[in-house]
């Protein structure tokens, strides 16, 4: 399961995600981003994330990629995060 919490700060929108970045709710996200991508800078929070798949990565790899920040909180996801912002392999 995966909780996605989309709220504005100032000229920002943020993603606030809790659970599980896996399988169904990977699809999930890219739906929620693709519908603002481009639209006005984007924060993806990774509040309190406890897993995330391959694809998971993937689709973060792809939002950094894009220019949209990712901020993590918690060893796990501060370490991927990164990871993906120095652009290191799976």
């Amino acid at each position: 399961m995966l909780k996605i919490t989309r709220r504005a700060e100032g000229s920002r929108i943020v993603f606030e995600l809790e659970g599980r970045l896996v399988g169904p709710w990977v699809d999930e996200l890219e739906c929620c981003w693709d519908q603002v991508s481009g639209t006005q800078p984007l924060v993806i929070l990774l509040k309190a994330v406890t897993f995330i798949d391959e694809r998971g990565k993937d689709l973060l790899r792809k939002i950094n990629a894009r220019g949209d920040r990712l901020v993590g909180e918690g060893c796990m996801t501060r370490a991927i995060v990164e990871q993906i912002q120095r652009g290191g392999s799976r």
